[in-house]
């Protein structure tokens, strides 16, 4: 079984019982304070393994089992068999730590899910494929057109408030994506460049 299924299976198992067992749900979601008074650091990592509901379990497995497959290749061949894994790892954490700072004293303010690790590969992914076609309700559009909104409206909704989503952590998990895969092999930059100059929609 591929990196990318095993943690599909790990975060729907975890995500499906603490949906249906409050206790769980309340011991492994990001809590500032539980981190800043508590010590209880495994929570900016366990925040990634729980969604609010179905559909949001279901859009963002949905967007890594798709983006997370090529990926995969591409970090186990540059950093060995549990590249991906690391990587995916790295960025739950990355993803989340301006969020934590940020409320870190702050007793209302929660955050769950893994959009800020599925921002990463989705991004990283952009870097390789930049007009491949991301279908948004049904409606094609080329990734990286996809990425100028994302970022955009990401920057507007965060600054704006108000909706219950932790844009910030899309943001920062899109910049840990992009980066981490620039660094650990460089060349990707000139590819992107070379595939950008040359539209080829899929």
């Amino acid at each position: 079984m591929s990196t990318t299924l095993i943690i599909i299976a790990i975060t729907c198992a975890v995500s499906f019982t603490a949906m249906n067992n409050p206790k769980m749900l309340d011991a492994l979601i990001l809590w500032p304070p539980a981190i800043d008074r508590k010590k209880e650091w495994y929570r900016l990592l366990t925040h990634g393994l729980i969604h609010a509901d179905f559909m949001h379990l279901l859009f963002n497995m949905v967007t890594l089992y798709f983006f997370g497959r090529v990926m995969e290749g591409f970090y186990e061949d540059v950093l060995g068999p549990f590249g991906f894994a690391l990587f995916y790892v790295a960025a739950i954490v990355a993803a989340i730590l301006p969020t934590y700072f940020k409320h870190r004293h702050d007793s209302k303010y929660y955050s769950l899910g893994a959009s800020g690790a599925v921002s990463a590969v989705l991004f990283a992914f952009i870097l390789f494929e930049p007009w491949n076609m991301i279908y948004i309700f049904v409606i094609p559009v080329p990734a990286i057109l996809y990425a100028v909104a994302y970022v955009a409206y990401s920057i507007w909704a965060d600054r704006t408030g108000g909706d219950r989503i932790n844009h910030s952590a899309h943001l920062w998990g899109a910049a840990f994506g992009v980066a981490v895969t620039l660094l650990v092999e460089p060349r990707v930059f000139g590819h992107f460049l070379s595939r950008l100059a040359s539209p080829n929609f899929l």
